[in-house]
């Protein structure tokens, strides 16, 4: 049985200005010259820790780890009072891991992700299938509704009726017959006496479920005060707005990306993204290569998952990409310089989208149709308007040249480095299940 690569320290770390105030937290390690891979956490809310980069030969990889908006060592933290989580979208993030990949010098790299990570490995890799040379997919989550309803509003209290009821306990009776709406305005009231338990309860529910067997240590790192306010308030503000797509999107839209080779890995008894959903994806993706871990649930490091994800990235490692600093605007051979174009406008319209309407909600299918009918409009006015078209170019522009800008900016960025790195003294011995 395959078991995680030495620990490592960073090459390098930093924190990138991807704007709307906000910083993101990365770090590279491995080999400055080995082969570019991103590593997606979990959650959303959940950060990275030391360990993940150890799922990576650090003598043939580039290692990329990076905190997603509002959580780990991003800046501003969702944690903090009055936080606000509006600049905080799939496509925001998909907009950092472009700004990131661009500062990096990185032409293509291989993405990993798990849990949440999936998902969004999933939308990153179906908006710039151009960048990604390989997909390895833990625990496939894709925000349906009938994923979120199985987790969070009943089906898996089948299983844990204990852990249910302590899940159950800081929403008010007469709140309960939808839980995500309750819990989000639990989570988002001003009053630590208020928001603060639920964000415990939250974040219990889900770090007591997602092993095989109960991880003592899972549980006090989800449960810390800080980390479970950031986390349970991230996470339902993602799945009270569906992911900000439409139900079923990531996987229907999976002939996008049906020619990038990946590996799925799935836990046979994962409670908190049940199986149904890998077998969805592999359904659609019968190219993609499946494995299906029959003494496993949830986590990353049980001992079948991570050997099925060791085994992936090693073979990987040996296999074409991009390795080094490339040309960002290299002729790739896999989409037409239109294609590219056509899916960085529909990513910044997206963008614009959720900055206009952030209050969409899942439960209301109606008002979700008539709202994905307004913005597929909208797609199209944008694509038919010029002006809008030299805005967006420039804004693309902008992403490349995200370097030069950083360089400008150092000597904010150590200030914010500087508070980074007190969090992460403050919690030097992390590491988590997602």
């Amino acid at each position: 049985m395959r078991d995680l690569y030495p620990e490592i320290e960073p090459l390098e770390t930093g924190m990138l200005d991807v704007g709307d105030g906000q910083h993101i937290y990365w770090e590279v390690s491995g080999n400055r010259e080995g082969k570019p891979v991103v590593f997606l956490h979990g959650g959303p809310g959940g950060g990275t820790t030391p360990t993940h980069r150890r799922l990576f030969d650090p003598a043939k990889y580039r290692i990329v780890l990076f905190d997603q908006r509002g959580c780990g060592f991003s800046i501003p933290h969702a944690s903090e009072p009055g936080a606000d989580l509006s600049a905080n979208t799939t496509w925001h993030l998909i907009a950092d891991m472009e700004r990131l990949r661009a500062h990096l010098g990185i032409d293509r790299w291989q993405v990993f992700g798990g849990s949440w990570g999936s998902a969004l490995a999933l939308a990153y890799a179906e908006t710039h299938p151009e960048r990604v040379t390989e997909l390895v997919l833990r625990g496939i989550f894709t925000l349906r509704r009938q994923e979120l309803d199985w987790f969070y509003e009943g089906g898996a209290s089948a299983v844990f009726p204990d852990l249910w009821e302590d899940f159950l306990a800081p929403v008010p009776l007469g709140e309960r017959a939808h839980l995500i709406e309750a819990y989000g305005r639990l989570l988002a009231h001003p009053d630590p006496a208020v928001h603060q338990p639920a964000a415990i309860a939250w974040s219990r529910w889900e770090s007591s479920t997602i092993t095989l067997l109960p991880q003592a240590e899972t549980i006090a790192r989800f449960t810390s005060p800080e980390y479970a306010t950031a986390f349970a308030r991230i996470e339902n503000h993602y799945f009270r707005h569906g992911g900000w797509w439409e139900d079923g999107q990531l996987i229907r839209d999976v002939g996008r990306i049906r020619h990038i080779p990946a590996v799925i890995v799935q836990g046979r008894y994962d409670m908190c993204t049940p199986m149904m959903t890998a077998w969805d994806l592999h359904r659609a993706w019968p190219e993609a290569e499946l494995h299906i871990i029959d003494d496993a649930g949830h986590a990353f490091d049980e001992p079948g998952i991570l050997a099925a994800l060791i085994g992936a990235t090693d073979r990987f490692a040996e296999t074409g990409g991009a390795f080094g600093a490339v040309d960002d605007d290299a002729d790739l051979g896999t989409t037409d310089d239109d294609d590219d174009d056509d899916l960085e406008d529909e990513e910044r319209t997206d963008l614009d989208e959720v900055d206009r309407d952030d209050d969409v909600d899942v439960d209301d299918d109606d008002d979700d149709d008539d709202e994905d009918d307004d913005e597929d409009d909208e797609v199209d006015e944008v694509e038919d308007d010029d002006e809008v078209d030299d805005e967006v170019n420039d804004e693309v522009d902008e992403v490349d040249d995200d370097e030069d800008d950083d360089e400008d900016s150092s000597a904010d960025d150590g200030a914010v480095i500087a508070d980074a790195e007190d969090r992460r003294k403050a919690d030097a011995a992390r590491s988590g299940a997602e």
